[in-house]
């Protein structure tokens, strides 16, 4: 029976996606559940399997088509059976001779073969396609993603050494990816409709340091998680915000909203590009239950597993440059969103306590609001707030 393969519905705020990859070719014999493409929207990659075993009869959209929910791209053939799943006696025959030594070269050969095709899979479908268009073995390129995954601009980097080497001069025109296009249009957006101003302190990260080293063997014994920075974080963003609810609030139209509710946002890495999923309810959260779902975030966002409803919402977001060296910087608000709390390197410094010069690790903070609904007064204390919090953990476990 022939059976028509479909963009899979698309949520409310995604009108329309990319077509990334086919992993089958016309032809091919799939199996049920097996990815047959990836799908990029404005904020993840999707994935579509297939609904039963069959032969791939006919592609209709191909690489780089813009799709909508429901639009027909292929048509699947449920009695076509798999050929090669057919025992072969003679190939078994084959298999046996080739355990001499006069044929190890075959088997070096397959090897090879296994080799090239682990690689792939550890190549994330942008850096296959760069790689394709341009004539690159990706199994020769060196990943820096996540496992060694192969990024795009891996490839692309790859592709300058080798002209750099030869004393070449390359440039590299390569699309935008629905999801550069949608977050610069985000940014450029904030920028235009927000009031944005930044307002920096700094905090003493000694008393966390010290409660980490002293428990986090412990923490990760209990808990299966390793005890980070950034569940302290959001501890003490949540302590600040119900003290200051308008930094927790967004504009509606001429309405302010007032969350009574605390969904944060954590800013994480992924091949693609930074997003940010949402920490839901995390005042009802644990430092364990947030640790654990941000590592959960992480490898998912390495893997393009994030879910569209994970990062849709928030009612503030959290952004760490200090992962890579950042020293000061000013977040943009991720609308509709009011305030977002910027964490940067934290590096020793000198400082005065007591009348005394001591070393400190220090970290400089800064939080951007909307001064369309958030007052300078109510900023600042917020960024205080949160750092008497975390220089005094106290504070927000006993909820002082």
């Amino acid at each position: 029976m022939k059976i028509e393969i479909k963009v899979p519905q698309l949520p409310e705020s995604v009108s329309e996606a990319t077509l990334l990859s086919w992993h089958k070719k016309q032809g091919d014999f799939v199996k049920r559940e097996e990815n047959l493409i990836d799908l990029e929207t404005d904020k993840v990659v999707l994935e579509l399997p297939a609904p039963e075993d069959g032969g791939l009869v006919e592609v209709i959209a191909k690489p780089g088509d813009v799709v909508k929910s429901g639009q027909i791209i292929a048509y699947l053939d449920t009695s076509v059976v798999n050929k090669e799943a057919k025992s072969d006696t003679s190939g078994e025959a084959d298999a046996s001779n080739n355990s001499t030594a006069g044929n190890s070269s075959t088997a070096n050969k397959n090897d090879v073969i296994k080799n090239d095709s682990k690689n792939e899979v550890l190549a994330m479908p942008s850096a296959k396609k760069a790689a394709l268009d341009n004539g690159i073995d990706v199994s020769q390129v060196a990943g820096s993603g996540r496992g060694g995954r192969v990024l795009k601009e891996d490839v692309l980097s790859s592709m300058i050494s080798g002209a750099s080497g030869k004393g070449g001069r390359i440039e590299e025109r390569v699309p935008m990816s629905r999801l550069r296009k949608r977050v610069a249009e985000r940014l450029l957006e904030s920028q235009q409709t927000n009031a944005i101003l930044t307002t920096f302190n700094e905090v003493n990260m000694k008393p966390v340091m010290d409660l980490r080293n002293k428990y986090k063997e412990l923490f990760e014994k209990k808990h299966g998680a390793k005890l980070g920075f950034m569940s302290f974080f959001v501890k003490a963003v949540v302590h600040a915000l119900k003290q200051y609810p308008v930094v927790n609030s967004s504009i509606d139209g001429d309405d302010i909203v007032y969350h009574g509710y605390f969904d944060l946002g954590i800013a994480v890495g992924s091949p693609r590009g930074l997003v940010v999923p949402i920490l839901r309810n995390v005042e009802n959260m644990s430092i364990a239950d947030i640790e654990l779902k941000i590592a959960d975030f992480g490898k998912r966002a390495q893997a393009g597993k994030i879910e569209l409803e994970e990062l849709t919402g928030g009612t503030f977001t959290i952004t760490n440059g200090g992962t890579f060296g950042s020293m000061m910087s000013t977040p943009i608000i991720n609308p509709p969103q009011s305030a977002i709390l910027g964490m940067h390197a934290i590096k020793e410094r000198a400082v005065v306590e007591a009348g005394q010069i001591v070393i400190r690790p220090m970290m400089y903070l800064a939080m951007s609001y909307d001064h369309r609904l958030i007052d300078g007064r109510e900023a600042v204390l917020t960024l205080v707030a949160i750092k008497d919090a975390l220089e005094d953990p106290n504070r927000f476990l006993l909820d002082l």
